[in-house]
């Protein structure tokens, strides 16, 4: 056992960052080092993310709320690898409880361990509503395949209606739920597979006469849809409760309760992918729970086990016996070391009480957002729900026009302070550790507004 084995509830100290020391720049990044071993890697590494191509630097470590590139830069967390690493890099709990199965039993296919059943007992006390049936994986794309299948075999309908700008993974079945646009995947979406727009309230397709968003009308679109477009098979919705990939864009607070009636009036079942949204990354378990809604099917990932690739589908309790009848194993999904790195995140996460932590820190995100906002008038709007934020950049806050090449420079020159985070053309997206404090958070905040006023400056827009 390491000495590092953090008492509970000290893990909001540990993630502490040291703001005298960190960030610290000794090298213009990316620096030499980076450069070098990017060259390496790259001449046979191949299909980049956007992130890595427009600042490709090579980390080495990280601990906490701090990562450290080749070069001994070292750099503020605000994107949690991607939304992962929610409790932060190498978490003492975590990385012992991964070691301690790695020692015993790697894998054991889906026979059944101690450690998972563990797991699978600790899934139903904090689970909301009648979520008592789970199926373990290794990607969030998976779960999300195997979140159709069991939508099908629930219902015996085969058809799917998802959302615009939704992302839910890189397989066809997948791809065809989301806004991924590729001739790989074939010349059109998988059979039954239909997009729908969702309410978004900075760009809202339909108003009320006060100019708010009108969500009723978006509901009865969908009743129109329904019964024009499909051939009234529908066995799911399925959407990301906030829109990740799109640019952590926030539904307003009535759509969810609506659309769960409208699901249940059409005997139709709600899917939630959660993969990005769930375990704290909003203040909850799953952030369906912000609206009072328990989706039929949900799937969680990402901070799940902290970094290591274990994933959740998990349904409600009319459905458990659907996974009976869809070839629900996989190979790595529940083995030892997947369900100690989930069990100990769901036990630093309810043991030291970081759901209501994370929500404070939107709230004294959104309050620092909304300042910047007033300060310069590329930034058209901000939003936050517990540690998913966004600022979307406009040309003009009228025309609301996106301005991609402001998110660009902006995301490039924080990171060259000392921001490691993540970009979407003219949104930018922050998803810090639930673990951080306040400082460290303001500390971020204040890099990306100087972030934000030199690109402002540089374009002409100051």
């Amino acid at each position: 056992m390491s000495t590092n084995t953090l008492k509970v509830g000290s893990t909001l100290e540990w993630g502490k960052v040291d703001l005298k020391r960190v960030p610290h720049m000794p090298v213009a990044a990316p620096g030499p080092k980076s450069k070098a071993l990017h060259a390496r890697c790259t001449k046979h590494f191949k299909g980049l993310s956007g992130q890595v191509k427009l600042f490709p630097v090579a980390f080495e470590s990280g601990q906490g709320c701090v990562l450290k590139d080749v070069d001994g830069n070292e750099y503020i967390d605000f994107s949690s690898g991607i939304y992962v690493t929610t409790l932060g890099h190498c978490h003492p709990k975590i990385s012992e409880a991964i070691a301690r199965e790695a020692s015993k039993l790697m894998n054991a296919h889906d026979f059944t361990t101690e450690i998972k059943t563990r797991l699978m007992e600790k899934l139903a006390t904090v689970l909301p509503g009648d979520l008592k049936g789970y199926q373990l994986y290794d990607s969030g794309t998976t779960a999300v395949e195997a979140g159709i299948r069991v939508l099908r075999a629930a219902t015996g309908k085969h058809e799917t209606v998802s959302c615009f700008y939704d992302y839910h993974g890189k397989t066809y079945g997948a791809v065809s739920l989301g806004h991924i646009r590729s001739q790989v995947y074939g010349a059109v979406r998988g059979p039954g597979s239909h997009m729908v727009p969702r309410p978004d309230v900075y760009r809202p397709m339909w108003t009320k006469p006060d100019g708010t968003i009108d969500t009723d009308q978006y509901l009865k679109f969908y009743d129109q849809y329904l019964d024009k477009a499909t051939v009234g098979s529908v066995a799911g919705f399925v959407l990301e409760p906030i829109q990740g990939w799109g640019g952590s864009v926030m539904p307003p607070d009535d759509f969810f309760p609506k659309l769960r009636k409208f699901c249940d009036d059409r005997k139709i079942l709600l899917m939630a992918d959660e993969v990005l949204t769930s375990w704290g990354r909003t203040g909850k378990w799953l952030a369906m729970e912000h609206w009072g809604v328990v989706p039929d099917v949900v799937t969680i990932g990402k901070g799940f086990g902290n970094g290591f690739p274990v994933t959740c589908v998990a349904v409600r309790e009319p459905y458990m016996e659907s996974f009976e009848s869809i070839s629900a194993s996989s190979s790595y999904g529940g083995n030892p070391m997947a369900c100690a790195a989930a069990l100990a995140s769901t036990e630093v996460i309810e043991e030291e009480g970081l759901l209501p932590h994370a929500v404070k820190l939107g709230e004294i995100a959104m309050k620092r957002m909304l300042k910047m906002k007033e300060n310069h008038k590329i930034i058209g709007d901000v939003r936050a729900k517990g540690c998913l934020m966004g600022i979307e950049l406009v040309k003009d806050r009228t025309t609301k026009e996106p301005f991609d090449k402001a998110g660009t420079l902006v995301y490039q020159k924080a990171f060259r302070k000392g921001l490691a985070w993540i970009p979407a053309g003219h949104i930018l997206r922050m998803s810090p550790p639930i673990v951080m404090d306040e400082a460290t958070l303001l500390k971020g905040l204040d890099m990306i507004e100087d972030a934000i006023a030199e690109t402002s400056k540089e374009l002409g827009y100051a």
